[in-house]
């Protein structure tokens, strides 16, 4: 009866996003000028973002793989976390020039200090080799978590992280409900879920392995990295202390687009 009315067996599908923000459109655009721009000078531009935390173990993962026929990949029948092994936190930086990747997976928390470090040991070990001639690093990141645009202790982070890398840098946030519109989402956190469908994330090196060989027919390539520091959550940071920060806010949503500033011995260095 069902077959004849028009029915058949459908998932949920995410589409509604809430009232949208009346500035989104024009928030759009700003990121995409801002992007066109800095590549036009050959600076980079990097969409980042925490992907899902993972259990560790023999835990069963969504998605389906091929095996012999009757012989499927054995997984433990609850999802309880184990606490030996604890969670993976992934936290990536994709280079929407040059389409690629870079995910740290740490062991701790996903904390403003596990973000700035994560795009730190990306610069260091990619960066800096793709951009010598690097002066201005710009960001695209959604409006919440490790690094919202509420978070205090967020842009204290990135003051040192400009400081350390001697790089103007420049974050542009994506307003509120539209986090999916990041590139870095749909261009390597989409097909890293596909890499490892199916198949048990039982161990650290697992995790890192199928993030490294995950690649698409338009060249993804994606490096990685453990990040084994235990950062400290709950750190409060008073109003005052933003006082000492060279960041300055753009006249368009300040909150959302900001530009911190290099410090040398208390003087502010600008190109």
């Amino acid at each position: 009866m069902l077959d004849a009315l028009g029915y058949s067996l459908q998932a949920n599908r995410k589409t509604e996003e809430g009232t949208d923000h009346p500035d989104r459109e024009a928030q759009f655009q700003c990121i995409y000028e801002q992007v066109k721009a800095l590549q036009r000078q050959r600076q980079p531009v990097i969409s980042v973002d925490t992907k899902k935390k993972e259990n560790i173990g023999h835990f069963a993962n969504r998605g389906q793989e091929w095996e012999p026929h009757g012989r499927p990949t054995k997984v433990k029948t609850h999802d309880f976390p184990d606490p030996t092994q604890g969670k993976a936190c992934p936290y990536g930086m994709y280079d929407l020039t040059r389409n690629e990747g870079w995910v740290n997976v740490g062991m701790s928390g996903d904390t403003a200090p596990f973000a700035v470090e994560s795009i730190r040991r990306w610069w260091h070990k990619m960066g800096h080799a793709r951009y010598p001639q690097a002066h201005t690093l710009l960001m695209t990141a959604d409006g919440g978590g490790s690094n919202g645009y509420r978070t205090r202790l967020w842009k204290v982070e990135l003051q040192k992280l400009a400081n350390d890398l001697k790089l103007i840098i420049r974050v542009c946030h994506f307003p509120p409900g539209t986090s999916k519109w990041n590139k870095i989402e749909h261009r390597m956190f989409a097909f890293i879920s596909k890499n490892w469908r199916g198949k048990p994330l039982d161990s650290l090196a697992t995790i890192v392995n199928l993030i490294a060989n995950t690649t698409t027919d338009t060249g993804l390539h994606i490096e990685t990295s453990l990040d084994y520091t235990i950062y400290k959550k709950g750190i409060e940071v008073p109003a005052a202390a933003l006082d000492s920060l060279n960041i300055t806010r753009e006249k368009f949503h300040g909150e959302w687009n900001y530009t911190a500033l290099v410090q040398f011995d208390g003087n502010v260095f600008a190109f």
